[in-house]
């Protein structure tokens, strides 16, 4: 039976949860509330632990109702008039997206300015029109006909709650969300102790999850939290405190127990007022996998650009997969080794950075390797992206004057006859007016047969070719697979965990290739490359830009990938030097942002889909946010636009 005031069509507690509470909390010694679904309006919701709670002197006025929606109105003005009451309430609606009209069953009207309020008689009127049964307001207002006076235990913001008319409590409502695209994990909520656990609730779906997301409102930037209220998303390499941390990895997740620290990256973001909502999709260990059969122990997520049917891109394939999907999350966060940040932000038109290596630190992160390992964030526009890594690089200075040297290099681009190529050329012109500048046509291979040092190679493959392979495979190798098996063995009598094709291949690869030899001569060699890069190259640092100049070229040209394709089978780790291992290798800041979106014709739908086109900017190592401010400037001015969610970035 509905409770008081609430039909059933618009208001119920899910049968099955309370089932599940009921039989969850039965013990002899302890029983643990984890919370209740609701439906308001036919949206799904859950509630957590108590925030407040509301004391009326009143006792005739409770009500026995279980739990109601309520709405906390919390305004300055001396006279509330419906005018303000309706504008707060269109407010409300138009920059939150779990509040609606279903919470003003029960209000909550509080007064925060100075002496007594008072409230317009036509008020309750108005509120009325909008669905409202019980209205209260706090004690620093004068009294009103129609209202109950109460007081709240502990302050709360604005916003849309639950309300316990029998105890008084009021608790946190949270929309829940289904993953539709597989690109979340686990979901999470905060456990009021500095860590987390995950979301006891779930709604209907096909293997979807639920996420259950907080109201906007209850949450307000300074200047000392600058990401408060900033709904995330993290690959599940990163740990949090009071989760299994999985690496796309069931026996990994099933192995160790839940973390007893959050790492000091995603400690920086939540410390900034960021509320991180679930573990997000990676290919195993961060590694590089294609979605038909190397994604054994977990199912790819799904890239919603074109038809639905492209590979995401690796290897935060999650992260990329739910900032392309849901506009309900703002942010990701994501590594990039080779371009697990870069790969996905291209393939679904993202803004996606590699930063300077060692711009947060990666302590409870698993590793792929130690010198390239580097943590990024995914959005959809540049301010945000922007005030992200404002709030999340601290090491770095915040440039504001922009080089004049723009590099770029023919054999990197397009031809300018083609879709994506005339996409590329339009936006280098409007760059180069921005600056100022014209580009500097370069080649890299040709420049470093002339300024190389003289013990090296002539060819700059012959010098890269395997860098990148040695170092990863070794590396995690030594790192994560030997203790792995190890703890694994222990603990299973002997046997060995499953692990997916990719990451096998590699770290056969790396031990049949020389081991530990080949990862030191690896390393100089990286060491050679980023000394030059930096010296002689076009990485070089400059006092008022920060870097001398802008290495441009295309991450992605808007190229399918089917996920329903098979590929051979892996045999180890990518080989040779290309645009994006430079970054990777002199430690250097590669920023992807989005330029526009090709047609093609989809096998899968059978009709005109479009696949996304993006272009990636380089800089001196530590030149993020010189980087960053840039492209904000240029999204601001028009030349770059933010990216809508779904099938295509730009819909008509």
């Amino acid at each position: 039976m509905a409770p008081n005031g609430l039909g059933t069509g618009l208001w119920r507690i899910s049968t099955s949860l309370l089932l599940f509470l009921a039989v969850s909390t039965i013990s002899a010694t302890s029983s643990v509330d984890n919370g209740k679904l609701f439906t308001v309006n036919g949206i799904n919701y859950y509630s957590g632990d108590a925030v407040s709670k509301i004391v009326i002197s009143d006792s005739d006025s409770t009500r026995l109702d279980e739990i109601v929606p309520l709405t906390v109105i919390r305004t300055d003005e001396p006279l509330l008039t419906t005018n303000i009451i309706k504008e707060t309430i269109s407010n409300y609606s138009a920059t939150d997206d779990v509040f609606q009209t279903g919470f003003l069953e029960t209000v909550f009207l509080f007064y925060d300015g100075h002496g007594r309020g008072q409230v317009e008689p036509a008020v309750q009127k108005a509120l009325k029109g909008l669905g409202n049964k019980h209205a209260m307001t706090s004690s620093s207002y004068r009294s009103v006909k129609h209202f109950i006076s109460a007081r709240l235990l502990r302050d709360i913001p604005n916003g849309p709650y639950f309300y316990s008319p029998r105890t008084g409590e009021i608790y946190q409502a949270f929309r829940l969300y289904a993953d539709h695209q597989l690109a979340f994990t686990e979901a999470v909520l905060g456990d009021g102790t500095g860590g987390f656990k995950p979301l006891p609730a779930t709604s209907s779906g096909a293997m979807t999850k639920s996420v259950a997301v907080p109201s906007k409102l209850y949450y307000t930037p300074t200047s000392a939290k600058p990401l408060a209220g900033l709904r995330v998303g993290v690959k599940d390499i990163f740990d949090m405190k009071g989760l299994r941390t999985g690496g796309g990895n069931r026996a990994f997740y099933d192995l160790y127990p839940p973390r007893n620290t959050t790492g000091p990256a995603l400690q920086r973001l939540i410390d900034a007022g960021a509320i991180i909502v679930g573990k997000m999709g990676t290919v195993q260990f961060a590694n590089g996998d294609n979605p038909t059969a190397d994604w054994v122990d977990f199912h790819c997520p799904f890239n919603p650009r074109g038809d639905g049917y492209q590979a995401p891109g690796g290897s935060s394939s999650g992260p990329g997969a739910g900032i392309a999907a849901y506009d309900w999350l703002d942010i990701s966060i994501g590594s990039d080794t080779g371009g697990s940040m870069r790969s996905p932000g291209g393939m679904q038109g993202l803004f996606a950075n590699r930063p300077s290596t060692g711009a947060v630190s990666l302590d409870n992160v698993i590793p792929l390797c130690h010198v390239l390992d580097t943590a990024g964030v995914f959005a959809r526009d540049a301010a945000t992206w922007s005030k992200v890594m404002h709030a999340w690089y601290q090491n770095f200075t915040d440039y504001r004057e922009y080089p004049k040297k723009l590099f770029y290099q023919n054999s990197s681009f397009p031809k300018s006859n083609t879709a994506s190529g005339a996409l590329l050329e339009e936006l280098v012109m409007k760059v180069e007016a921005f600056l100022g500048t014209k580009r500097e046509f370069i080649d890299i291979a040709s420049h470093w047969e002339k300024s190389r040092p003289s013990d090296t190679p002539s060819k700059i493959n012959d010098l890269l070719n395997t860098t990148y392979a040695a170092l990863v495979s070794v590396d995690q190798y030594r790192s994560l697979s030997l203790p792995f098996y190890a703890d694994y063995a222990a603990k299973h009598e002997g046997r060995r965990p499953f692990v997916n094709p990719g990451p096998l291949s590699r770290w056969a690869w790396g031990q049949n290739n020389g081991g530990d030899a080949i990862y030191d001569e690896a390393f100089r060699n990286k060491t050679i490359f980023k000394d030059w890069w930096e010296s002689d190259g076009y990485g070089k640092a400059d006092e008022k830009t920060c870097s001398e100049g802008i290495y441009i070229y295309p991450y992605s040209k808007g190229q399918t990938q089917y996920r329903n394709a098979y590929f051979a089978a892996p045999s180890g780790p990518p080989m040779g030097f290309s645009d994006g291992r430079m970054a990777v290798l002199a430690g250097t800041p590669d920023l992807v942002v989005p330029v526009g979106e090709i047609p093609y014709y989809s096998t899968i739908s059978l009709q005109t889909e479009y696949m996304p086109v993006t272009m990636s900017f380089v800089a001196a190592r530590g030149c993020d946010l010189m980087l960053v401010n840039l492209i904000e400037d240029l999204e601001q001015v028009g030349i770059l636009k933010p990216v809508s969610t779904g099938s295509m970035m730009y819909p008509a």
